[in-house]
């Protein structure tokens, strides 16, 4: 077959609003080609193997295999990540949560929690913009560690330790600058986990008890002892859970408690600082 006719056949199957991209990023994962020669060279002659891995690759995506987990990558933040079944794909809404922290006014030397690494995605992006802060990076997953710590080695960067710890448990009794963290959020009934990508991703990273609160009031609860006087608390968040974390932090003892909207316009992220 040739190329042209390789993506002709993968865009019949593929789902409509991406079908194109998508054939092409399948063809280039097994081909090694480049975009460019495959616009260039719609006639050329593919060998049968790539052809053969080709049509697996569709096959699988067609059955609803996330397109991250078949190239076995995902961008997030400017870092090319590896990602596999063993942890989340990463969401451009989570970038919102690293813009956060970003803009806080925190010391050059900061010290940062990033609870629930997953892929290691939101701590290696912080580590990547801010190379002074010391991170420490905490998932209760050793299959997701392995995940991080393989990015962290491929990305070259030094400035984050990995732990195994479920939230605080593990972790020694350490006070931090900023604590960040994108647990599980979504209720155990929620229709969303039969839909698109979540249906083959980690169940545990998804889904929290308490209408998708549990794992988020446990970190708010636990906080005040890993946070220095002036460090806060920064929590991504389902869209319709801001009001409810801002009355938990209100009620500890936080102050300022504050939400941030993703680009939809819908409440992703809040925050508050214990004083």
């Amino acid at each position: 077959m040739t190329i042209a006719e390789c993506l002709r056949w993968a865009k019949a199957l593929l789902p409509a609003d991406s079908a194109n991209l998508e054939a092409h990023l399948l063809l280039e994962q097994v081909s090694g080609l480049e975009r460019t020669t495959l616009f260039a060279w719609p006639e050329r002659e593919l060998a049968p193997r790539v052809v053969q891995q080709y049509r697996a690759l569709v096959d699988r995506r067609a059955s609803g295999v996330p397109v991250a987990y078949l190239l076995g990558r995902r961008e997030f933040y400017g870092l090319d990540l590896h990602v596999d079944q063993r942890v989340l794909i990463p969401r451009p809404e989570t970038e919102l949560l690293v813009d956060v922290a970003l803009g806080l006014a925190l010391d050059v030397k900061a010290e940062v929690l990033d609870l629930g690494t997953g892929s290691g995605a939101i701590a290696l992006a912080l580590a990547s913009q801010r190379p002074q802060w010391s991170i420490c990076a905490v998932d209760r997953s050793e299959d997701a560690l392995d995940v991080a710590t393989a990015n962290q080695e491929n990305l070259g960067i030094k400035n984050i330790d990995f732990y195994c710890s479920d939230w605080f448990a593990s972790l020694p009794q350490y006070q931090f600058d900023l604590i960040v963290s994108n647990p599980p959020y979504v209720e155990p009934d929620s229709a969303y986990l039969q839909q698109g990508d979540v249906r083959f991703e980690p169940i545990k990273a998804l889904v929290a008890p308490n209408a998708g609160l549990a794992d988020l009031f446990a970190i708010i609860d636990q906080a005040p002892k890993y946070l220095k006087s002036g460090g806060t608390l920064w929590l991504e968040h389902g869209y319709q859970q801001a009001e409810r974390l801002r009355q938990r932090f209100i009620d500890l003892g936080y102050q300022g408690a504050q939400t941030h909207c993703d680009l939809q316009g819908l409440d992703r992220v809040t925050g508050a600082q214990w004083a």
